[in-house]
């Protein structure tokens, strides 16, 4: 297997073709599981660590931080700001200079690294001023704490705002963008693709099997099986247990009987055959997963079975979270 890299965005940055998500590490992957996932990763020549400082109450940044040690310049890591706690006290959350000078302190500590190479607004925050967040990551990136910003869930309008707001002010840019695809999630391709491509931006995608769902191990009016996200997530269960996402799975599934792969390599390598991504976000919960996962770019998608699965989910844009 031969790992290939992509510069991202305009940057001179090099990110491997399959990322390393880690948001259930510290949760439902234990911390020694973790740590072993990482070191593997890094191993098969992921480069990218993909976490956040609410991922599993911050313990996800504290397992890739005891991981790193000795590891440190081999890593891209990449994390975010801005959820914070729902329940939490006024400024817990959101992108007020309070909070983010408060938070990546607590990140840096957690990973135990002097700099985090990028640094996610981890959703649009409509409270607080676009200007004063980005004067805040842009005195980050002065002071060294910070590589590269980015962000994450935003909307096109939004990433433009953003982009306009640091031009005008002569602020650090965004050099990435974090959004959803996968199969049934494809409505970045109206408007955060060509909006990206346009003023090059990177496109680091995540969950790519929809939380699991593209994985062929659940079946329409059966509970999720034992260990699985959904099991552990049952919440979730119920956005996705319906007759329309099962339907166009269905249809996905025989694409992948005929081409004679699994539907989990299919979902993946079809993001890898789209040149306006720079890399998908993978998670793993064991070191055979991260094992196939990296596989997975050896895998040569014919453009017949491109153009089919393209046709066959055209226009699905299904909300996990509605």
């Amino acid at each position: 297997m031969c790992m290939d890299y992509r510069n991202l965005g305009r940057s001179g940055l090099k990110v491997s073709q399959i990322c390393l998500g880690t948001n259930n590490f510290g949760g439902q992957v234990s911390e020694e599981t973790g740590i072993r996932i990482v070191n593997k990763a890094l191993d098969l020549g992921i480069n990218l660590i993909d976490t956040a400082d609410v991922y599993t109450g911050g313990k996800s940044e504290e397992v890739i931080g005891k991981t790193l040690k000795g590891r440190r310049d081999e890593v891209i890591i990449a994390t975010k700001v801005g959820f914070g706690r729902f329940d939490g006290p006024p400024n817990s959350g959101g992108l007020s200079r309070k909070h983010i000078l408060s938070q990546i302190e607590h990140s840096l500590a957690s990973l135990q690294t002097d700099f985090i190479d990028i640094y996610y607004m981890h959703r649009f925050d409509p409270e607080t001023p676009l200007e004063e967040t980005l004067r805040t990551l842009d005195c980050l990136v002065r002071q060294g704490k910070v590589r590269y910003i980015a962000c994450s869930n935003f909307k096109a309008w939004q990433i433009a705002k953003a982009q306009e707001t640091s031009e005008t002010h002569d602020l650090e840019k965004l050099i990435a963008v974090q959004p959803p695809y996968n199969f049934l999630q494809r409505d970045i391709e109206e408007d955060i693709i060509p909006y990206c491509q346009q003023e090059h931006l990177g496109i680091l995608t995540y969950t790519p099997l929809m939380g699991g769902f593209l994985t062929g191990k659940y079946s329409r009016n059966k509970p999720p099986p034992e260990g699985s996200r959904f099991k552990y997530n049952s919440g979730f269960w119920e956005h996705v247990n319906k007759e329309s996402y099962f339907s166009v799975l269905e249809q996905i599934q025989k694409v992948a009987d005929n081409v004679g792969i699994p539907i989990s390599r299919l979902a993946i390598a079809w993001i890898l055959k789209n040149q306006a991504i720079t890399a998908p976000i993978v998670g793993a919960s064991s070191l055979e997963q991260v094992e196939e996962n990296c596989q997975i770019v050896e895998t040569n998608l014919p453009d017949e079975t491109y153009q089919t699965l393209n046709e066959l989910t055209e226009g699905k844009s299904f909300s996990i979270y509605s």
